[in-house]
């Protein structure tokens, strides 16, 4: 036991886990959660459906689940594609809070929209290749598109809060496509040198906080050239011996560039967040709002790195989500957020609860121990949706422990 009682534990869901599936809401109310985080804007997915009626494995395109209001998106040169059948988050949403569970609409916004549509808005790294999974932060098309995205999933009925993935600077890290990067980005440093963008949008911010865009990307194509051994790199480069997975990002770059980026690129996160939790706040008054984020402000991916005394302070979110799958990290990464943040902000850890995706669903109550004390306000399953027989046993088992 952590010593804490009635602590909140919901669960993550897709549509189509509820969608179609009769005994879908009664089997995720049976667990004894007080809610579910309901997809209503998702990426490209691969997805299994241990207990649907009509299918077991579910492949879905990049799209929007719930029905779209098409006038907002008349025009707009980047919009969402609407799933089909349309309305499966609604028909799911008000079957689950019949069953008396609280619905959060999550909605994923950096990542999921069609970004292969128009190459202007995607990440793009030093060396000139594309992303695209990730929309660039610092667009203002993307701007448009997160905040419309989000107004729409705020005001939509039978929701109770908004949580917002991928709400910031995507980057190199994709679990999608038969990847073939290897190890050479394994690294946090290389995994920031590789998801740097110099779009034309971020070539302009880098220049208004007075830097030069050509040599800050030559210098970021040098750093990963020498270090990782790539081009006609070699030697020990500007980590001084060791490897650039190994250095602290900004120990990669000549002086003054890694502060010169970090506070652009915060400025551009930074007015991101605060438009789209704007445009949350007045189309859904009173319903809270969370955003999934790290701690270190240089993480980028569907968690990106934020302040948390910025990121939950004064016109803010109210909570933040944590990704607590790998129990080494869990605790420091819940404890750090915890430091930083306002007093009375939401804590959210998400414990990876699904055998098949490497979760250990019998060393839940320890996880859900360990973030606890560490400063968690409250515990998140990954993912209902995708769990087996026994992995839902153990969902209900931690239900039953801190509950």
């Amino acid at each position: 036991m952590t010593g804490q009682t009635d602590v909140p534990v919901s669960a993550y869901l897709y549509p189509w886990d509820v969608d179609g599936d009769p005994a879908a809401a009664d089997r995720i109310a049976g667990l004894g959660l007080d809610g579910v985080a309901l997809a209503a804007a998702y990426h490209a997915v691969r997805a299994v459906t241990p207990f649907h009626p009509r299918h077991r494995i579910v492949t879905r395109e990049a799209a929007v689940y719930y029905r779209t209001g098409e006038a907002r998106w008349r025009g707009s040169p980047l919009a969402p594609v609407q799933a089909e059948p349309p309305g499966s988050f609604e028909r799911a949403a008000a079957r689950l809070r019949g069953r008396g569970l609280r619905v959060g609409a999550w909605a994923i916004l950096t990542h999921g929209c069609r970004p292969g549509d128009m190459p202007a808005v995607n990440i793009k790294n030093a060396y000139g290749d594309r992303y695209p999974w990730a929309l660039c932060a610092a667009s203002a098309a993307v701007r448009d598109y997160a905040t419309a995205l989000a107004a729409e999933v705020a005001a939509l009925d039978d929701t109770d809060e908004i949580e917002l993935e991928a709400c910031g600077w995507y980057g190199v890290d994709h679990g999608g496509a038969h990847d073939k990067t290897g190890e050479g980005a394994a690294g946090r440093g290389a995994r920031w040198l590789l998801s740097l963008c110099f779009c034309p949008a971020c070539a302009d911010l880098y220049a208004r906080a007075g830097a030069d865009p050509g040599e800050l990307r030559a210098a970021v194509c040098s750093a990963l050239d020498v270090a990782l051994g790539w081009g006609t790199g070699g030697g020990a480069g500007p980590a001084g011996g060791r490897s650039v997975t190994e250095s602290d990002p900004g120990d990669l770059l000549p002086d003054g560039m890694a502060a010169v980026l970090d506070r652009a690129r915060a400025d551009a996160a930074g007015r991101l967040l605060r438009e789209v939790i704007a445009v949350v706040r007045a189309a859904g008054p009173g319903k809270p709002v969370l955003v999934h984020a790290d701690p270190d402000p240089r993480v980028c991916g569907s968690n990106p790195g934020y302040d948390p005394a910025v990121l939950l302070g004064p016109g803010g979110a109210d909570g933040i989500v944590l990704s607590c799958g790998d129990p080494a990290t869990a605790g420091p990464l819940v404890a750090r957020a915890a430091k930083e943040a306002p007093s009375g902000a939401r804590i959210a850890a998400v414990l990876q609860a699904v055998s098949g995706l490497g979760g250990q669903p019998g060393a839940l109550p320890g996880q859900a121990g360990a973030v606890l004390r560490a400063g968690a306000t409250e515990l998140r399953a990954y993912h209902a949706g995708l769990a087996c027989a026994d992995d839902l046993d153990a969902i209900a088992d931690l239900c039953r422990r801190e509950g």
